[in-house]
């Protein structure tokens, strides 16, 4: 029985709560290279941001003839994991805001369980969002289809239009948005320098666009009154 009329804040991990998309990036660009592809910065950020390991897998296939094996994803997770470890850092301002959300809240993230929950224990927001951690491999397609979304909201039983998501990606916008869900789109974290990056999360459309944390609370709190926020139109914070 779904619980009636009770928000849920649904947060991204990657480019939301830690900013690891350029370590993450970077590791995979270093790793093609050893293969012999060169693609640049942007053109990662445009086919991988977002996306699940399934989803890369077959995109490195499909798009460079890469044939990733077992070896290949266990290495370039051991050298994720040490960036991580020296690098990764919170994104400015998130624990904070956490702290201050009056609404229930999860995570539904593409990334591994494991990698989800190594990153929040490095930079400590595991304890502020356990247990509810959801990822792409417990639905079976990844972002951009809603399943992870309304999986998350069916376990948490809550109603999808009563469900505001943070997102950093495209993939992920389009998620929230298939899903019926309000959808907020952060482009404060170090990978959203990019002008088309920007451009293309304008042309999705999300409900509200805002790079500083210190938002999030005001924004969650204007559209939990507006009641079914899905009837909102686009604004920038």
């Amino acid at each position: 029985m779904q619980i009636e009329n009770i928000p849920l804040l649904i947060f991204d991990c990657d480019g939301v709560l830690v900013d690891s998309e350029p370590l993450s990036i970077a590791v995979l660009i270093e790793m093609l290279t050893h293969l012999g592809v060169n693609i640049s910065e942007e053109d990662a950020y445009d086919r991988f941001l977002g996306r699940s390991v399934t989803s890369m897998i077959s995109t490195l296939w499909n798009d460079y003839g890469v044939e990733t094996d077992i070896d290949f994803l266990d290495h370039m997770r051991s050298l994720l994991y040490e960036r991580f470890r020296t690098d990764l850092k919170p994104v400015t301002g998130v624990g904070q805001a956490i702290d201050s959300l009056q609404c229930r809240r999860c995570v539904a993230s593409s990334s591994q369980p494991e990698r989800i929950r190594f990153s929040l224990g490095l930079t400590g927001l595991l304890d502020k969002l356990e247990p509810h951690i959801f990822s792409a491999t417990m639905v079976k397609n990844g972002k951009p289809a809603p399943d992870l979304f309304l999986y998350a909201a069916d376990t948490m039983q809550a109603n999808p239009a009563d469900c505001i998501v943070v997102e950093d990606s495209p993939a992920g916008i389009i998620a929230a948005k298939s899903a019926g869900m309000t959808v907020l789109a952060f482009t404060g974290a170090s990978h959203a320098r990019f002008p088309a990056f920007r451009q293309k999360i304008e042309l999705l459309q999300p409900h509200a666009v805002f790079d500083d944390m210190d938002d999030l609370v005001h924004l969650v709190d204007q559209f939990t009154k507006s009641g079914h926020a899905t009837s909102e139109r686009p604004m920038r914070s």
